[in-house]
């Protein structure tokens, strides 16, 4: 699907977004049963308060990568689209709706891109000062690279590794 038809929108925070997850991951749950070692809420949508593109994003740990045949497939009975990796080794992705509503990041439970994104969600739930220096970004980003998914990217990602090492940083500190 092209940017185009799948614009990037900001979009102030909304609390219906938790339960959205809520009301996928029984789904999710339903379809791929004792598959998921467990299933997160990741991303801006689960950080409250933080503005966010309208994606609820999913973080899958699977006890084993990649998804077999079949687990693709009730995945999409669910209408999701299975992406492969998509760039990221080891890194299963879905995405359903147009524009898309859900995505889900399929890994292996325990994995660095797991620890990381669960890092990074918890890191801005705790310091909401990271978390508002981040959504000032994102907001500027999107409306400079609305139909250019990967400029926007990209150019979150040096904000993003900082403020990974600011949340490694916090963690030696639990």
């Amino acid at each position: 699907m092209s940017d185009i038809e799948d614009p990037i929108i900001v979009v102030s925070y909304n609390a219906d977004w938790s339960i959205q997850y809520e009301q996928e991951k029984i789904r999710i749950l339903n379809a791929l049963g004792d598959a998921i070692a467990e299933i997160q809420h990741i991303g801006s949508t689960a950080v409250p308060g933080l503005a966010a593109k309208p994606v609820i994003d999913i973080l899958l740990g699977l006890k084993q990568i990649p998804p077999s045949p079949i687990q693709i497939g009730n995945l999409e009975a669910l209408s999701y689209l299975y992406c492969g990796e998509l760039g990221i080794p080891n890194r299963h992705y879905f995405r359903r709706g147009m524009p898309r509503t859900y995505q889900i990041h399929a890994v292996q439970i325990d994995s660095e891109f797991w620890r990381s994104y669960i890092l990074f969600r918890d890191f801005l739930i705790a310091y909401p000062a990271a978390a508002q220096q981040y959504e000032v970004l994102k907001r500027k980003l999107a409306i400079e690279f609305r139909s250019d998914r990967d400029r926007y990217t990209n150019n979150k990602a040096p904000l993003i590794q900082e403020l990974l090492v600011q949340a490694q940083t916090w963690q030696k500190t639990l």
